[in-house]
């Protein structure tokens, strides 16, 4: 079925457990494996009130499509994406302090997604926004890479990235876009205020609309001789600098 999704691998699927248990409708488990962790975990199963099946470990590659499982895999219901400027404008209006977002123009790696989501979570980050057109789904490796962290942090594509950040912009959302000949440090942007971190896919960068909608640009200092970070590496340290400033 089109609306099915694939999550492969424990924390994925634990993490559907715990937030929306009735979307799962069936959860494979390698028959083979009679650890603790298998134990835990079917015992878990059973307490949420969801089916599982005992199954070989071919017929587990088969309904993973590729991704590591490690040894469970489950066919849940898709959870909707949030597609409109107003979803981005209703998570500041649940926020009761000050607001942080992460923005990604062009990040289609799958893995680099999934990164990005889970230390998303770790940092508080209220919701990742990527525009429609230029960015990856919630697939089946993004979903094992963020370890749960994509059932847990809304993932809203918009389709006017550039509309979006206008509108965030209105209700008081400073952007801060990430380039590597900003004049200024990211240490020096004031990241106590509701903001948003602006970055681009590696090489590429941000779109030249995207970046002139930014209020600032800031560069990450680099020591070394490698000219730049990968996005997921360059979100968690941009995120953390935030967490930093306000503590």
């Amino acid at each position: 079925m089109a609306s099915n999704q694939v999550l492969a691998g424990f924390h994925a699927i634990q993490a559907r457990l715990r937030h929306a248990p009735d979307s799962i409708q069936d959860i494979y488990l390698d028959a083979s494996r009679r650890d603790r962790r298998m134990t835990n975990f079917t015992q878990q199963i059973e307490a949420a009130g969801v089916r599982w099946h005992p199954v070989d470990s071919g017929r587990l590659d088969g309904l993973a499509r590729g991704a590591r499982h490690q040894g469970v895999v489950a066919l849940a219901q898709a959870q909707p994406l949030a597609v409109d400027v107003d979803d981005v404008l209703d998570v500041l209006e649940d926020q009761a302090g000050p607001a942080l977002f992460l923005i990604l123009d062009g990040v289609t790696d799958p893995h680099n997604l999934g990164a990005c989501l889970r230390t998303a979570d770790a940092a508080g980050v209220h919701a990742v926004i990527a525009p429609r057109d230029r960015a990856v789904g919630l697939n089946t490796t993004v979903q094992r890479v963020a370890c749960g962290a994509a059932d847990t942090v809304p993932y809203i594509m918009v389709t006017n990235l550039a509309r979006t950040m206008r509108a965030m912009k209105a209700r008081g959302v400073w952007l801060v876009g990430t380039d590597d000949q900003a004049p200024r440090s990211m240490h020096q942007v004031d990241t106590r205020r509701p903001m948003a971190w602006v970055m681009g896919a590696e090489g590429e960068g941000m779109r030249r609309l995207t970046r002139e909608t930014c209020d600032e640009l800031a560069a990450i200092p680099m020591l070394g001789s490698v000219e730049s970070l990968n996005v997921s590496v360059a979100g968690a340290v941009c995120l953390y600098e935030t967490v930093r400033q306000r503590a």
